[in-house]
C-alpha cells in the first residue's frame, strides 16, 4: 500500500500543505515543534480515525480556526482509493473514503495498515497495564473484524456491569443478562490475544537480535485471568461477586490482562537501560510491522518520528542497516539531524523525497 498524496487544512500547526510523495523514504528535517510529528499524526488519523496522542478531535483544529480537512489518495491493491475527512468545532466529524461516508467508523479500522514509531512507545514498557492492552487491541483490531466487535460489545457491557455494581445493585437477573454476553465475548478475545502473542513474540525476538546484541534474551508472555485451563469468566464472576460488589466495579476480565515483558529472565521496567528500552519498543514495533504485512497481505505504512534518540552507536547503526533495506515499504521519518537521514538514505537505493520543516511548512 502507497499513500500518494495528502491535503491538509488547519490541521494543528499546519495551516495549509499539499504533498505528493515518494514510493519509499520521505524524510521530514526540522526542529522541534515545527510541525513534523503533526504530520505523521495527519497520517495516522486517516489509518485510525483518531490522533495518535489521544487528543479529542476538537484539538486538532487549528486554534484560531473553526474546521479542519484532510484528504489522502491511496494506491491499495493496485486501486487508487481516496479519504477525505472533515471536523468542525462542535460537530460531527464526516469521514469519507471514495466519496461514500462511513456509517460506522469502525468498519475502516485494518483497512489502510500502519505502524507508527515514536518516543511515546517507552510507555509500552513503563506505563499501565492498559497501554499494552492498546497495543494488542490495536494490531489485532487490523486483521480480526470480529476480534474489533466482541471487544467493542465487550467493553460496552463492562460499562454497564460498572455502573450496576456503582449503584448497589443487587438484581442478579440484570447481572446474569449482561455476564453471559461478556463470557462469550471475554473467551474470543483471549484465545485471539493467546495466540496473537506467541506469533508476535518469535518475531519481536528476531528484531531485537537484529538490533541490539544476542546475549540478550527478549520475552513477551500473555497474562490473562481467563488463561488457566477450565476457568471461564462466569466462573470468576461468581468467585469475585462480593469482592465486586465492596470494590464497586469489575476486577475480573480481559480488561485486566496484560503482557509480561522481560529481559533475560528479568522484568524490562526494572533492569533495561534506556539503550535497551528503546531497543526493546523498536523491535515490538516492528514485530507488529511485519505481523500485519502477513496478515493484511500488503505493506503497511511505516512511521519513523524521532527514533535514533537514546541509541548507542552500535545500535543506531544496526537500526539504519534495518531500516535502509527492503523489509519495508513505504516509510515516513522525522529527524532534527540529517545526518541520519543521509546515512539512511546511502544504504537504499529506492527513491526518497525530504522536506525542510518550519513553523508548519514544507519546502522540498
Amino acid at each position: 500500500m502507497l499513500l500518494n498524496s495528502l491535503t491538509l487544512t488547519n490541521f494543528k500547526n499546519i495551516a495549509r500543505c499539499d504533498l505528493t510523495f515518494s514510493p519509499k523514504f520521505n524524510c521530514l528535517l526540522g526542529d522541534n515543534g515545527m510541525g513534523k510529528s503533526n504530520l505523521l499524526d495527519a497520517i495516522y488519523f486517516l489509518s485510525f480515525c483518531k490522533s495518535f496522542t489521544g487528543v479529542a478531535d476538537a484539538m486538532l483544529i487549528n486554534r484560531d480556526e473553526n474546521f479542519c480537512m484532510l484528504g489522502a489518495r491511496y494506491l491499495r491493491h493496485g486501486v487508487e482509493e481516496d479519504l477525505a475527512v472533515g471536523m468542525q468545532r462542535g460537530r460531527r466529524k464526516s469521514f469519507k473514503r471514495s466519496g461514500k461516508e462511513y456509517q460506522r467508523i469502525s468498519e475502516h479500522i485494518g483497512r489502510f495498515p500502519l505502524v507508527m514509531v515514536s518516543p511515546g512507545d517507552i510507555s509500552l514498557i513503563d506505563g499501565a497495564g492498559d497501554e499494552r492492552r492498546r497495543f494488542m487491541d490495536s494490531v489485532i483490531s487490523q486483521t480480526d473484524a470480529r476480534y474489533l466487535e466482541m471487544l467493542i460489545r465487550y467493553n460496552k457491557a463492562l460499562e454497564q456491569r460498572n455502573r450496576l455494581l456503582r449503584d448497589g445493585c443487587a438484581d442478579a437477573n440484570l447481572y446474569a443478562a449482561l455476564e453471559v454476553g461478556m463470557d462469550v465475548a471475554a473467551a474470543y478475545i483471549c484465545d485471539v490475544r493467546r495466540n496473537w502473542v506467541s506469533r508476535l513474540a518469535d518475531m519481536f525476538r528476531r528484531y531485537y537480535s537484529a538490533i541490539g546484541c544476542d546475549t540478550e534474551v527478549p520475552g513477551l508472555e500473555y497474562k490473562s485471568h481467563l488463561a488457566s485451563p477450565g476457568v471461564s469468566l462466569m466462573r470468576l464472576f461468581d468467585e469475585r461477586r462480593d469482592r465486586d460488589a465492596i470494590l464497586k466495579y469489575t476486577t475480573a476480565g480481559p480488561h485486566r490482562d496484560d503482557i509480561e515483558m522481560t529481559l533475560s529472565g528479568m522484568p524490562v521496567k526494572r533492569t533495561a537501560s534506556q539503550g535497551q528500552a528503546k531497543t526493546y519498543t523498536l523491535a515490538l514495533r516492528f514485530a507488529q510491522y511485519e505481523f500485519l504485512r502477513q496478515a493484511v497481505q500488503m505493506s503497511p505504512l511505516l512511521l519513523l518520528d524521532d527514533i535514533f534518540d537514546k541509541l548507542d552507536s552500535h545500535r543506531m547503526e544496526r537500526i539504519v542497516e534495518l531500516v535502509g533495506s527492503d523489509t519495508f515499504g513505504q516509510i515516513f521519518i522525522t529527524d532534527t539531524n540529517r545526518k541520519h537521514l543521509d546515512e539512511i538514505l546511502a544504504r537504499s537505493s529506492g527513491e526518497y523525497r525530504l522536506w525542510q520543516v518550519a513553523n508548519g511548512s514544507f519546502q522540498l
